[in-house]
């Protein structure tokens, strides 16, 4: 880097120009530290009151209104899970986005005859988010549970209620569930992960139960 001088080239005032010099790289070094600092802190309060609510505040919902979701709503959520952690970035999960009633109706059926009960399994929510992910890569089913969080944080932070149904790998490899897949020209070895549903909630929002004792060990 250039030296500023202010002095003419003269040993008497070789001293002043080195003196301006380290004042002048100091105090651009403290307002350099000083915007780091503003940028850091802007970004953890947008994490803590952003993502650690999210967090910390959602709740399984088990009561849907059947107002169905805008579809910025649903993308929204969608592309948030599209950013979940992969197993060395390999992208193993797909989401399939089921809006059709007719189609939301028949995965319900089906999941409730592999559950063994005769009830909507989906609770009433009209928007179902299949979760599967790719058999050949060794990570596939943390992959696609990582996908699942974050559509479940996600629908949180919008106002929409979540829950995670399971039985996706059931369904998806049954002739039913592959049946789907092809419609949908999907080619591979999935495997189904979860259901995560969305929808407005009906009723009172549920109270998170106490956290268990001895959940966190320290070493």
């Amino acid at each position: 880097a250039s030296s500023i001088s202010i002095f003419p080239s003269n040993p008497v005032f070789t001293v002043y120009n080195k003196l301006i010099n380290e004042i002048t790289y100091l105090a651009i070094f403290i307002s350099y530290k000083q915007f780091l600092y503003r940028r850091t802190s802007d970004f953890r309060s947008m994490c803590s009151t952003d993502i650690l609510d999210s967090i910390k505040n959602r709740r399984s919902i088990r009561s849907y209104k059947p107002d169905m979701i805008p579809d910025d709503v649903i993308d929204e959520i969608v592309e948030s899970g599209t950013y979940a952690a992969t197993g060395m970035g390999r992208q193993s999960p797909i989401i399939i986005v089921v809006k059709d009633k007719s189609v939301r109706d028949r995965l319900s059926k089906l999941n409730a005859e592999i559950m063994g009960a005769d009830k909507d399994p989906f609770y009433g929510a009209p928007v179902v988010l299949i979760v599967l992910a790719d058999r050949s890569s060794p990570t596939h089913v943390y992959d696609g549970s990582l996908v699942m969080g974050n559509l479940m944080a996600a629908a949180h932070a919008l106002g929409i209620g979540s829950c995670w149904i399971h039985r996706a790998k059931e369904e998806f490899d049954r002739p039913e569930g592959k049946e789907i897949l092809r419609e949908l020209g999907i080619d591979g070895d999935y495997e189904g992960i979860g259901h995560c549903i969305l929808g407005y909630i009906e009723g009172p929002y549920p109270d998170a139960k106490p956290r268990k004792k001895n959940w966190v060990y320290t070493i």
